[in-house]
């Protein structure tokens, strides 16, 4: 198993060293930008964390993967930015704000292509279904995405409808992250099945929380302006979890003018004003953590299962790993508690 101090300095030294084709300069340096700017890597880190259960050694083969992932994040940022007229991205100019839309937009595509070389960098013999997972979930995330545009030209939205769109455009590329990692790690289908669905409600916990942190958190931690989600109109969570408890008037209020700042400031507030008159803030907090404990649930299956294994061979009980006892070899109640931390600094950490 791999220790959670090597997986966090094996992040920060594969996107301190990554490369990017030098010329065109126009094309490629907003990819350098982008990842200059940092983020939380969670996917990268969620893929090797996965992979450390399994395996006790980083090579090429997992890191190059890892970082796909995240270079399709940021791909996807890049163009989210442009559709949400989005002017800060982690407290920086984003990419169609710094430079222009034509460069954000062709930007976004080189780096997606830049992901696949990356994942076709997995080992041969999973390669077919590293990227038949990464193919069907680049996918799922545009279907998520299309949702999400689609919703803001409809009154009313249903929170099964939403919940729908975060699992295609935030839970499957975080499922994605738990289950790359698994499958090159060497873990049977169930156990691959069990970390998806890990990832997948641990997604859904996280876009949650993103939601009600762009109405109630703090700018300078968040890295993005409050309200921007009023602002732009979308339907979130909490938008729709109003509606349901009878503050239908902030479907109106999301339709308000913000051209000016006298605007904007009282589009924001009059929204926040219906949230808290139903108290959505809290059933925000509610729902966040009975996703995290879901995920954690799916997460303690997949090591109850027996899943973690070395290079050496599989480990199909607690008496079996407690009796290997060489340290590659992880036990279930280690692997859990690794994936009960990672969920916790993800989430728990943010409320």
């Amino acid at each position: 198993m791999i220790s959670e101090a090597l997986l966090d300095q094996a992040v920060r030294d594969l996107f301190s060293r990554i490369e990017f084709q030098k010329d065109p300069a126009g094309l490629y340096d907003p990819l350098r930008y982008m990842i200059s700017i940092g983020g939380k890597r969670i996917r990268p880190k969620l893929c090797l964390t996965t992979y450390g259960l399994f395996q006790d050694r980083l090579t090429d083969q997992i890191l190059e993967p890892a970082a796909g992932l995240e270079v399709f994040h940021t791909f996807t940022l890049i163009h989210d930015d442009i559709m949400d007229r989005s002017p800060l991205r982690r407290g920086h100019d984003t990419v169609w704000k710094k430079w222009n839309e034509d460069t954000a937009i062709l930007s976004g595509d080189v780096m997606c292509i830049d992901a696949y070389k990356r994942i076709a960098k997995a080992p041969a013999p999973v390669l077919g279904d590293a990227l038949a997972l990464f193919s069907k979930t680049a996918s799922e995330v545009c279907d998520g995405q299309q949702m999400d545009m689609d919703f803001e030209k409809e009154d009313i939205v249903s929170m099964d409808r939403y919940m729908q769109m975060i699992g295609l455009k935030t839970g499957v590329l975080i499922a994605c992250a738990a289950q790359m990692g698994a499958l090159i790690g060497g873990a049977d289908p169930v156990t691959q099945h069990s970390l998806y669905q890990y990832g997948y409600y641990l997604g859904l916990a996280f876009q949650v929380a993103d939601d009600y942190l762009d109405a109630y958190g703090d700018q300078k931690v968040f890295g993005k302006p409050i309200g921007g989600d009023i602002l732009n109109g979308k339907k979130s969570w909490l938008t729709i979890r109003a509606y349901e408890k009878g503050a239908t008037a902030v479907a109106d209020a999301l339709t308000a003018p913000a051209a000016t700042p006298a605007e904007q400031a009282a589009k924001i507030a009059r929204v926040k004003a219906l949230y808290d008159s139903v108290d959505v803030a809290s059933d925000a907090r509610q729902t966040i953590a009975d996703l995290t404990a879901t995920a954690i649930a799916k997460g303690s299956a997949a090591c109850e299962a027996g899943g973690a294994r070395s290079a050496g061979g599989a480990c199909s009980a607690a008496v079996a790993c407690s009796a290997a006892g060489a340290g590659s070899v992880a036990a279930p109640a280690a692997g859990c508690e690794t994936l009960r931390q990672f969920a916790d600094h993800l989430i728990g950490r943010t409320f």
